[in-house]
């Protein structure tokens, strides 16, 4: 088979999720740069409202901070300290939506504080709150937390989503979790949420856009499709894969490309110094024992340097995390070993029984938070909320470009909510859809008890089995009908390597998920990578299947593993030793 040197889409809708879709129709309202869940959400709401909207991204989808997540959905409780009670208040009803509008992949997570002093912090707190001084790391005491939890609970009110908290002393805390740090005086418990998908929310979300703008194509994205420049009243758009380029012209262009905000607004020909952001890493953990120590919660504290962290049980595994260090945008983000060091020493101030230790490290992960310039204030004290900054278009003075600082995952929605108003304020277009009570992608209709589940899955199984059903359902909430549908008639089979997915699975992923390389599959499209579940045999096989839907040739399968290979090593710790006889 020749080799591709144009990439390839499959029909049927997938279409729109390519480059030639929008290099044959080289204009828009609204061009979107960037692929995060915050650009993705802006993306959707407009869609919904009937907007022509564009969207790029110069990697994959979701591949930036986005894929960087300490998978939380939370209000922010340490945010209470700094004053920022506008985003505490947002953050916590936004968790609240989320657990309604996205409840295959959004969960109640139940959360625990170990506490080792009574009064400690008590002075220092109001301080930093009313002058917000910077000084030393305070230990948070029981009675700090405690007022800080009930104030918690307030912003929690709306339709009580998620219990309201509540405090144990040292003899009921051991009796609950008996691995703990015998030193504790007492322990919080309080509920946020978790997103334990969230590329694949980013996906549903992308998904909704897309089928919002149907009619006439009026909503389109593209991968591995980077803003280079200005050119004939437009951005220059560059393919990675092919270096074509061509302009796009937009009467807004929303710059949504997080901590390279800056980068991107120094490519077309304005630049800003807007951003500060910091990186934070996180180790997976296979460890049996910590696991079960966790006793399906998190562990979130303060460690000794007065940064926040945590321990949470995920997946089967148990993700450590995270830190907080100045990060060049520039410079690809990567967990270091001195950020292992540190992780290993604060499970050890919490479970100090617990032996951990870097042969149980099955995946690590970097990236940098889209925090905005904050020169002299220390990263734990730089604010998380967001604003949007209006300039206009090099060379195209006409053209509004709204550059977004900041951004978290809780906050997506009402984030490209607040986008969306300010594009339809400068196209004259009135809101006509609210996302607020919208469901999300496999959201919709999804069975939310264990009657409801049993009901869901009798009548939708058609050729499948129940277990199989349930697996679908699970992994992808209500959207599994289409991948049902699309592998009924085909030859589906279990992987070899992993027969927990099939090979019509992988082949409905790759024709309708924007696939441009056997990367996206692995990180972003299935756990496989985060949970250590990965062989040579496992990427030889997904690239036959991948390939054979994209049309590579053999040698172009071979490239895609030894890639897939050589990036799992220098970014996420995963060594394969050599790779497959059939891809050397």
């Amino acid at each position: 088979m020749p080799e591709v040197t144009t990439r390839k889409r499959p029909a049927d809708g997938a279409e729109r999720l390519s480059v030639t879709s929008l290099r044959e129709r080289a204009s828009a309202d609204v061009l979107i740069i960037g692929g995060g869940i915050n650009g993705l959400s802006t993306f959707r709401d407009l869609a919904l409202q009937g907007v022509d909207v564009a969207l790029v991204e110069r990697g994959d989808f979701l591949s930036g901070a986005s894929s960087a997540s300490s998978h939380m959905i939370h209000g922010g409780i340490r945010y209470l300290e700094n004053g920022e009670f506008r985003l505490v208040d947002e953050s916590v009803h936004e968790r609240n939506r989320l657990l309604r509008n996205a409840p295959h992949y959004v969960r109640p997570l139940r959360t625990t504080i170990p506490i080792y002093s009574t009064v400690s912090g008590i002075l220092s707190a109001p301080l930093r709150l009313l002058t917000h001084e910077q000084g030393n790391p305070k230990e948070r005491g029981a009675l700090l937390i405690k007022v800080g939890l009930v104030l918690y609970d307030t912003f929690s009110r709306d339709g009580g989503s998620v219990p309201r908290h509540r405090f144990l002393g040292r003899k009921k805390s051991l009796q609950e979790l008996p691995k703990l740090n015998p030193g504790i005086k007492y322990t919080a418990t309080y509920f946020d949420a978790s997103v334990h998908e969230p590329e694949r929310l980013g996906l549903d979300v992308l998904a909704d856009g897309i089928a919002a703008g149907v009619a006439g194509g009026r909503a389109r994205a593209a991968n591995y499709l980077e803003a280079a420049g200005v050119a004939d009243g437009g951005v220059l758009l560059r393919d990675r894969e092919t270096g074509e380029e061509f302009s796009f012209t937009a009467k807004v262009v929303v710059n949504a490309s997080g901590p390279w905000t800056d980068l991107t607004n120094a490519a077309m020909g304005q630049p800003t110094a807007l951003m500060g952001g910091t990186k934070g890493s996180h180790i997976v953990l296979d460890n049996q024992e910590l696991f079960d120590a966790c006793d399906d919660r998190e562990l979130f504290f303060e460690n000794d340097d007065g940064r926040i962290v945590l321990i949470q049980p995920i997946k089967g595994r148990v993700m450590v995390g995270t830190t907080d260090l100045e990060a060049d945008p520039s410079v690809p983000a990567v967990c270091t070993e001195d950020e292992i060091d540190y992780f290993f020493d604060l499970v050890s101030n919490v479970f100090p029984t617990i032996p951990v230790d870097r042969s149980q490290i099955v995946y690590r992960f970097s990236g940098i938070r889209p925090l905005p310039k904050h020169d002299d204030t220390k990263p734990g004290f730089v604010s998380r909320d967001y604003n949007i900054v209006p300039s206009t278009l090099a060379k195209s003075p006409e053209t509004e470009v709204l550059s977004l600082v900041g951004g978290k995952w809780t906050t997506f929605r009402a984030l490209g909510e607040r986008l969306a108003n300010q594009v339809l304020e400068h196209l004259g277009a009135q809101r006509t859809v609210s996302t607020e009570t919208l469901a999300i992608g496999g959201g919709v209709g999804y069975p939310t008890t264990p009657e409801a589940r049993a009901d869901w899955i009798a009548i939708n199984r058609d050729t499948e089995t129940p277990e199989r059903t349930e697996v679908l359902l699970g992994r992808y909430g209500t959207r599994a009908l289409a991948i049902i549908d699309a592998i009924a008639d085909e030859d589906d089979a279990p992987l070899i390597s992993d027969p927990t997915f099939t090979t019509g699975e992988i082949r409905y992923i790759a024709a309708n998920e924007g696939v441009v390389h056997l990367i996206d599959v692995v990180l972003r499209r299935t756990n496989h990578a985060f949970t250590g579940d990965i062989s040579l045999a496992l990427l030889g096989e997904m690239a036959g299947l991948v390939g054979g839907v994209l049309g590579w040739s053999e040698s172009r399968a071979s490239v895609e593993v030894r890639a897939t290979v050589d990036e799992l090593a220098a970014m996420h710790g995963i060594h394969l030793s050599e790779v497959a006889a059939t891809h050397n």
